[in-house]
């Protein structure tokens, strides 16, 4: 199962949803897709759509998804990479109607550049993106939380 999330961003993310869609009509794409769609009014009878889901169902549908095809948002990406999930992100673009500006664009190249994930972008095909996901290991997830608190401990010692 692909599981698609597009977040609650009320700006409609449809671009995304056109892309898979093409994919599954030219077969490309032959399993089923869920799609948590949030304020996107795009449909199709080629996919499922749940507007919106609570974080427990949201994580069931992470953990039973084979890739997970996602907007931009930390949240969305960190929840897949966190479960060593194949990411396949894509950023909402400013021009597009789609966010409010393009800091997805960052936010995903800095998770593609680490190697935790694939993306896809203007000027991309989706499909080859799905084809390489076959075969991506993601890198595993290791939280610079335990980092970060022994930064902020260590400089409140010091100004103590």
């Amino acid at each position: 199962m692909i599981f698609v999330v597009l977040g609650t961003h009320e700006l409609p993310f449809s671009r995304l949803l056109q892309e898979v869609d093409q994919l599954i009509e030219s077969g490309n794409i032959t399993e089923e897709v869920i799609v948590q769609v949030g304020h996107t009014p795009y449909r199709s009878p080629n996919m499922t759509f749940i507007p919106f889901m609570t974080y427990s169902e949201m994580e069931e549908y992470y953990k039973q998804a084979r890739v997970i095809i996602t907007h931009g948002g930390t949240g969305s990406i960190t929840t897949g990479v966190k479960m060593n999930k194949k990411v396949i992100a894509s950023p909402r673009w400013r021009h597009h109607g789609e966010h409010n500006d393009d800091h997805q664009l960052e936010i995903v190249r800095q998770f593609y550049n680490a190697g935790y994930i694939l993306y896809w972008d203007e000027g991309m095909e989706l499909k080859d993106i799905i084809v390489q996901i076959k075969d991506f290991e993601p890198k595993q997830f290791v939280s610079g939380r335990e980092k970060i608190l022994r930064i902020i401990e260590d400089f409140i010692q010091k100004e103590a």
